[in-house]
């Protein structure tokens, strides 16, 4: 009998663009493969439950939290992380509406709010209109938990990259 915490599969997905194969325990925390196995640290480890949201990335284009998910779900995904967004010496628009608003405090919730922003901004395309109000813009992100920004300067970084003001 085979011990399912210690056997080791292949796993095939595409990251930040590019193909990405590699030998884990099926179990294994996306969380922990993008940050131990494959040294990207832009995703945060908060709680580990699932509940605060720092770990959120893109999963086909879906925020998700890494630290609930095994890495055998993500054969043939794509898969997202903060890393992706900005390019050499240029900012992500979204990455410069939080710096122009004040909208990164501690960093805790970050990259989980950049991820979960992005996922939403990005299920908009090119239709982008300003909100009568921030309700929609709340919700994309209402699964990252922020205890320094009250997020008022977060979400009006959303609304600039909304209305197209970066």
């Amino acid at each position: 009998m085979m011990d399912i915490e210690t056997a080791a599969v292949r796993v095939s997905f595409e990251l930040n663009g590019q193909p990405v194969s590699i030998q884990s325990p099926p179990l294994k925390r996306l969380l922990d493969v993008l940050r131990h196995d494959l040294g990207l640290m832009g995703t945060k480890n908060g709680c580990g439950e699932g509940d605060c949201g720092s770990c959120t990335v893109l999963i086909d284009g879906l925020p998700v939290v890494s630290c609930l998910v095994p890495i055998v779900q993500l054969d043939g995904a794509k898969v997202r992380t903060v890393e992706s967004l900005a390019e050499p010496g240029r900012l992500h628009p979204l990455q410069e509406a939080l710096a122009e608003t004040g909208g990164a405090q501690c960093g805790g919730c970050l990259s989980g709010f950049q991820m979960a922003a992005c996922g939403y901004l990005e299920s908009l395309g090119d239709a982008k209109t300003p909100a009568d109000d921030d309700t929609e813009l709340r919700r994309a992100v209402a699964g990252v938990l922020c205890r320094c920004t009250g997020y008022q300067r977060m979400i009006e970084a959303m609304r600039r990259v909304v209305a197209g003001g970066v």
